[in-house]
């Protein structure tokens, strides 16, 4: 899945969420969710401010007795309303508003990020099987005739491709795998070499004067086979599984990624010359 459709579902998903946010908020306070509004009870707020106002009672006699007041009593015009009367108070609406930003600003993406880049790439693309073009052209880019090798860079397949001839593949650290093409009938065979060092990761460029491959990161070097010469590298680069259509193209599948361990025999000489590094 690209950036581009990520983005794009991303937007569609939070506009879902918010749309079903707001509908909830909606019918949860109901038909009911009416202003809390009362009467001003004038009476009362007049004799509440008497009642502050008055000052302190005359000393009684004592052969007068005091006259008897009646208790004030105030009459409480309150109505108690239930939980869904009284609907969505403005605490409980901050928290959701808070919860439903933090879910669908922060939790949705993330989410929605994750499981774009667990899904399996079903077809097209880094991680399935690519047709790089008529094995016949690439042999003749990738050798040219003048005893050199020319490793031929293939970037929607992250590879490099380079000529290994049939013969030397028993007894090598390749035999038995499906990691040489096209060396049927006495023709040069190709090999599709991960352009990412086994150490950690970088780019390894190809170096012409050495007739190799050297990492400029930490010092890596393997020969055009990718087999491991020097550096900290725990093994050969790593290749792709390889095949040949009906039509004569060469399929580099991009999903099945074969380790092999240092050989302990090279295939071929290195370095044939000067090193890059």
């Amino acid at each position: 899945m690209s950036a581009t459709a990520i983005l794009i579902t991303s937007l569609i998903a939070v506009g879902v969420v918010v749309a079903a946010g707001v509908f909830a908020v909606a019918w949860r306070r109901g038909p009911s969710a009416s202003p809390i509004v009362g009467e001003f009870d004038r009476k009362a707020a007049k004799r509440d401010s008497s009642a502050k106002t008055k000052t302190e009672p005359e000393p009684v006699h004592a052969e007068v007795a005091a006259p008897a007041h009646e208790p004030i009593t105030i009459e409480d015009d309150r109505i108690e309303i239930s939980a869904t009367e009284m609907g969505v108070t403005r605490r409980k609406f901050l928290n959701r508003a808070l919860l439903g930003v933090f879910g669908i600003g922060f939790l949705g993406p993330l989410g929605i990020s994750m499981v774009a880049f667990m899904w399996p790439k079903l077809s097209g693309g880094f991680g399935s099987k690519i047709n790089v073009g008529p094995i016949a052209d690439l042999r003749s880019k990738v050798v040219p005739g003048d005893g050199t090798i020319h490793p031929l860079f293939v970037a929607e397949a992250q590879s490099w491709l380079v000529p290994m001839d049939g013969a030397l593949v028993p007894g090598s650290s390749f035999e038995g795998l499906p990691v040489v093409a096209g060396a049927d009938g006495g023709d040069t065979g190709l090999m599709a070499l991960w352009q990412k060092c086994v150490h950690l990761g970088c780019r390894v460029p190809e170096c012409g004067s050495s007739q190799g491959f050297e990492c400029p990161c930490h010092g890596s070097k393997y020969n055009f086979h990718g087999e491991y010469d020097s550096g900290p590298a725990p093994r050969n680069l790593d290749r792709f599984a390889l095949e040949v259509d009906a039509q004569g193209n060469l399929i580099v599948d991009t999903g099945t990624v074969l380790e092999t361990p240092r050989a302990k025999i090279k295939t071929i000489a290195y370095p044939q010359g000067p090193s890059c590094l």
